[in-house]
């Protein structure tokens, strides 16, 4: 998958992509045209740089229901021929969990949508998840068919459909079709259920790790044969060392965090680091002058890990370098410096945005450590953050962090995030929005009146609108 192209933060199309509320608001004032359009660029798009940390569809289904929109563009969208051509989640997830959503709130269209995909689809396993939470059992059976009919009745197809039902998300509609009324049906899946269940405890019986008995020699081996594969194993490997090694075994691992290969160095920085060995902080650094890209990952990687005064009075030692250890002292800093630490950490922060943009990996940790510190001056860093970062994530983390340091936020971007995208931001909003606003009373008593909005956010909402759910 690509990385999307994200719209200026000041246009629409940018703001729905990025989840915010704004976003919303700007589309129920817009031409309804244009604001569709915008809203089917982004579900037909996925517009999210990691689907695994941030929300959409809930976003995106809201809006469908407030435009009553149509799903004309989204059905074209997943019955086009790419849909052969292109299986990847990634092009039909986010629009089957809009789908999900709007069969949620009752609409029909949206179900049968759903179903039709299940039974047609390149992406059916995704559907028939959405469909396994919101469908009767009449219209999952209804789907058995055609299902089981994209598994060869061969050996092959069945040990694909043994994977299938190992793998579901969600084991409703295999369950139903277990039991079955047709023959057929039920006794195929039953097959495949007791099949998944036995290739499962076969991996498990079959694991080729670490083995009771091993040396320190014998973990720093299976660490570097990972590294030659590309696969890293130096964490699970320090936690091998853990249970294998004793204080005559320190000589020889010191040795190797200094003059081990890759994968001997990586895991005897991370078991010194866990276990606060005296020498590891110089060891860290010099790793860090002189190891491979993978060590001076792996080294830095632990010392963010530590969680000493010594590593903390380090940290601010290291936080003016300019390579990667510096940018973990401030990290380090920012999680668990003292108020004395506050120039340090907005520093870091600033350097980080001014050299890396809104979007910087390393933000997250900063952002959160301006909220800890309660860093007044940082609130127009982190109000730039808020507004140009393509992360709903981030936003949500700076969202609070706002809230800690700056007393703007409650009028200001409080209102628009009871709209954002991301739960704990609308959870954050519920509690400091002021509600001088007309807007933010309707927003609370609707998220309070939503069955599909998360418990914390109405548990925030209800310690503002009372239990009435009628006056503020």
């Amino acid at each position: 998958m690509f990385d999307p192209v994200i719209a200026p933060s000041g246009t629409l199309l940018g703001l729905l992509q990025r989840g915010r509320g704004d976003g919303t608001l700007h589309a129920l004032t817009a031409p309804r045209p244009e604001a569709l359009t915008a809203l089917n660029a982004c579900v037909l798009h996925d517009p999210r740089h990691d689907w695994q940390v941030e929300n959409r569809s809930l976003f995106y289904a809201r809006l469908y229901l407030d435009l009553n929109g149509e799903l004309d563009e989204i059905e074209a969208h997943l019955f086009d021929a790419e849909d052969i051509l292109d299986t990847d989640e990634s092009r039909t997830g986010l629009a089957l969990a809009v789908l999900g959503h709007l069969a949620s709130y009752g609409r029909r269209d949206a179900l049968e949508l759903l179903r039709r995909y299940a039974a047609r689809g390149s992406n059916w396993a995704w559907a028939l998840d959405e469909l396994a939470l919101r469908d009767d059992d009449a219209g999952l059976r209804a789907l058995a068919a055609p299902v089981l009919a994209r598994f060869p009745a061969d050996s092959e197809g069945e040990a694909e459909l043994a994977a299938a039902v190992r793998d579901a998300f969600e084991p409703r509609p295999w369950r139903l079709w277990a039991e079955d009324s047709r023959t057929s049906i039920a006794t195929r899946v039953r097959a495949a259920q007791e099949a998944g269940s036995f290739d499962r405890w076969q991996r498990q019986m079959q694991s080729s790790g670490p083995r009771p008995g091993w040396s320190v020699r014998a973990v720093f081996e299976w660490a570097q044969q990972g590294v030659e594969r590309g696969a890293a194993l130096h964490v699970p490997a320090a936690r091998c060392l853990t249970a294998v090694a004793g204080p005559d075994d320190r000589p020889e691992i010191i040795d190797a965090a200094r003059h081990g290969d890759d994968g001997a160095r990586c895991t005897a920085l991370r078991y010194l680091a866990d276990s606060h060995d005296p020498e590891v902080l110089d060891l860290i650094e010099a790793a860090q002058a002189a190891g491979s890209r993978l060590v001076v990952d792996a080294a830095v990687d632990a010392f963010e890990r530590m969680r000493s005064i010594a590593a903390v009075e380090r940290a601010r030692r290291w936080a003016h370098r300019p390579d990667a250890l510096g940018e973990a002292a401030g990290r380090v800093l920012a999680c668990r410096g003292g108020a004395q630490d506050s120039e340090l950490v907005l520093g870091a922060l600033r350097e980080a945005v001014r050299g890396d943009g809104p979007d910087a990996p390393t933000l997250c940790t900063l952002v959160d450590g301006a909220g800890r510190l309660g860093i007044a001056c940082a609130a127009p860093v982190l109000r730039h953050v808020y507004r140009e970062t393509a992360s709903s994530h981030l936003r949500g983390r700076t969202a609070r962090a706002l809230a800690a340091t700056d007393p703007s936020f409650p009028a200001g971007f409080a209102v628009e995030c009871l709209w954002d995208c991301e739960e704990t931001t609308r959870e954050v909003a519920a509690r400091h929005a002021e509600t001088g606003d007309a807007r933010v009373v309707d927003q609370l008593r609707r998220l309070a009146a939503d069955p599909a909005e998360e418990a914390e956010v109405q548990t925030a909402v209800r310690s503002r609108i009372g239990p009435d759910t009628t006056a503020v």
